[in-house]
């Protein structure tokens, strides 16, 4: 894929917006309380792989996995492992669209795999990642980066979906949030391929640029050092799994460093308690630089 100018993709965004579906939930009546600090605009962001809903005791639970969302009272949260019409494990429910509804949140959905219904006219069977946000979302697009299906009895690396990008608008300013979930394989082949495909693809983006998601290695995994040039790891001092007695940290939120009004200051970030999933979440508050002040 060729790179193009950000000037270019927003149009290209806001129609893939609607190829997509990207679905909208009544905002939440507040956003943060969090005071900003000069011109800078806070942020909480979240990442969490959500494990299709189950909890470390491996049961499907969608009511404890709100209540743990909901206690992170982010404004943009990067979710993976979501199921859509997958399968009896998460009982065949739209698992991103739930949880918008239920936070009052605004959500678009990024399917690494879309298969066939079971029966004519059922809805597809889709897996993938998703971002919930309290901002509007003004753009979505579901890029390919090297993969090494899941499906397929013999596979080998291609390109294929599940990288997902927004555009959500906070006051104003906007802020292009990715979400990924890279490749889980001891061997970093396929995610030394995958790092390269997203700094190629966020290196088409301007301005302050987020990105969310379970990488499947720790920060000082030699296939990870190439993303540390441009961005900055927003780093908890914690593990995220396994979510009982957690022993590394595979999940990370990371910030642009800095360019053209792109610049992110990271103000704290946390790992809460909790075994809602077999991860635990990650969370930060961030100060966005470029945006006007209260």
């Amino acid at each position: 894929m060729s790179l193009r100018r950000r000037t270019s993709r927003i149009p290209q965004l806001l129609f893939a917006a609607s190829l997509l579906g990207v679905l909208v939930a009544p905002p939440a009546a507040a956003t943060t309380a969090r005071p900003p600090s000069g011109g800078d605009l806070p942020l909480r962001v979240a990442t969490y792989n959500i494990h299709a809903g189950a909890g470390v005791d491996g049961v499907f639970d969608l009511d404890r996995q709100t209540a743990e969302l909901q206690s992170l009272d982010a404004d943009v949260i990067g979710l993976q492992e979501v199921d859509r019409h997958w399968g009896d494990r998460s009982e065949w429910r739209d698992l991103a669209g739930e949880l918008a509804r239920r936070l009052r949140m605004h959500v678009s959905f990024a399917p690494i795999y879309s298969l066939d219904p079971d029966r004519p006219g059922g809805p597809r069977a889709e897996y993938g990642v998703a971002v919930l946000s309290r901002h509007r979302i003004v753009g979505a697009e579901n890029h390919e980066i090297t993969r090494l299906s899941t499906q397929d009895p013999n596979p080998v690396p291609a390109p294929a979906p599940g990288f997902g990008e927004v555009v959500v608008r906070v006051r104003g300013l906007p802020v292009h949030v990715y979400v990924t979930h890279l490749d889980y394989r001891p061997d970093p082949a396929v995610r030394v391929a995958q790092v390269a495909d997203t700094r190629r693809i966020m290196a088409e983006d301007r301005g302050p640029r987020i990105l969310l998601g379970d990488f499947n290695a720790e920060p000082g995994a030699p296939e990870l050092a190439p993303l540390w040039r441009e961005l900055a790891d927003a780093d908890p001092g914690a593990p995220t799994f396994p979510a009982q007695d957690p022993v590394k940290r595979i999940d990370f939120v990371a910030v642009s460093k800095g360019g053209p009004g792109g610049g992110i200051t990271v103000r704290k970030a946390w790992v809460p308690e909790t075994v809602a999933s077999d991860h635990r979440p990650v969370v930060a508050d961030l100060l966005v630089r470029g945006g006007k002040g209260r």
